[in-house]
C-alpha cells in the first residue's frame, strides 16, 4: 500500500517521548517533513538528529501551558518558514485523582493545554490545508472517550471534550478535503503509564510489578502496547488512503474496550 505522503509537511505534537516521538518517527519513514514540537529543546535536539536526514525536518520550542506565547510562536513559524497538511494533537494527559476532588483550576488547566492549545494549532493550520485541499488533523486522546477510566477524572471529561470539538471540526471541514480523527490509545508502553501504574500500586497496596500483571490482564491482548503501534494508525490515518475516513473516534487498545 502506498500511503502517498512523500513530502507532505506535519506538524507532530509532544513529540519528544513515546506516542508523540514514535508517530515522527513513522511520519518521517514515509517521507514526510517533520517538524516537531514540545517544550524541552535539549530533548528535541536530541529527537530531530534521529529522524532521517535526508528530509526537512525541524522543531518548536513551545509551552502549552501559555496558549498565548503558543499561538504567536505557531503563527510566526508559518507565515516565515513552512505550513502543514498535517497536524498531530498530542498533550500529556492530566494529573490522576477522584473528580470529587479535583480543583476548578485543574479543569481551566486542562481545558487550556488541550481544547485551546488544540484549536489554536488547527486555526494557524487551516488556511494551506483549503488551499491545498488536503488536511489530516488527528487528535490522540483516551480510550475514556468510549469508557471513562477509574481514577482519572478531570482527563475523563476533557478528554471527552476534545472528541466532540473534533467531531464538530470534522463536520465543518469535509468539503475542503481535511479530515478530523481521534486515535484512542489504550494501555501503551510509556512514561504516562508507568505514572498511572505507581499511582494505582500505591492506592491498592500492592507492587508495581503485580499491577502491571493486574492491567495486563484487563487486556484481551495480554500486553501492554508500543508507541510504534499506535504510531502505524495515525501514519495511516494521515495519508491518502485514509480519506474517506473522518470524524471517528479509533481504539488502539488490544481489545480492552468492551463497547463498540
Amino acid at each position: 500500500m502506498n500511503l502517498n505522503l512523500n513530502n507532505k509537511n506535519a506538524l507532530v505534537c509532544g513529540s519528544t517521548q513515546g506516542i508523540g516521538k514514535a508517530t515522527a518517527m513513522a511520519l518521517a519513514a514515509e517521507g514526510v517533513n517533520v517538524t516537531l514540537i514540545a517544550r524541552n529543546e535539549e530533548k528535541l535536539k536530541e529527537v530531530l538528529s534521529e529522524l532521517p536526514q535526508q528530509r526537512q525536518h525541524d522543531y518548536i520550542v513551545a509551552d502549552f501551558s501559555n496558549p498565548a506565547k503558543l499561538e504567536e510562536k505557531v503563527k510566526a513559524y508559518v507565515s516565515s518558514k513552512r505550513n502543514f497538511h498535517i497536524l498531530i494533537n498530542n498533550t500529556g494527559g492530566p494529573k490522576s485523582g477522584a473528580i470529587s476532588q479535583a480543583s476548578p483550576e485543574e479543569f481551566t488547566t486542562a481545558f487550556q493545554m488541550h481544547i485551546i492549545c488544540n484549536h489554536i494549532l488547527v486555526q494557524a493550520c487551516l488556511p494551506f490545508m483549503k488551499s491545498e485541499a488536503y488536511g489530516r488533523i488527528i487528535n490522540v486522546i483516551s480510550t475514556s472517550v468510549k469508557e471513562p477510566i477509574e481514577g482519572l477524572g478531570v482527563s475523563n471529561t476533557i478528554r471527552n471534550a476534545v472528541a466532540n470539538w473534533a467531531k464538530t471540526l470534522a463536520g465543518e471541514l469535509g468539503q475542503f478535503g481535511i479530515t478530523v480523527n481521534n486515535v484512542l490509545p489504550g494501555f501503551t508502553d510509556t512514561a504516562r503509564l508507568d505514572q498511572i501504574i505507581k499511582v494505582k500500586a500505591e492506592r491498592a497496596g500492592t507492587s508495581e510489578k503485580e499491577m502491571t500483571q493486574i492491567m495486563k490482564n484487563y487486556v484481551p491482548a495480554k500486553r501492554f502496547a508500543k508507541p510504534e503501534e499506535t504510531a502505524n494508525a495515525i501514519t495511516f490515518l494521515a495519508s491518502e488512503c485514509a480519506a474517506y475516513i473522518n470524524g471517528i473516534n479509533l481504539p488502539v487498545d488490544g481489545g480492552r474496550t468492551k463497547s463498540l
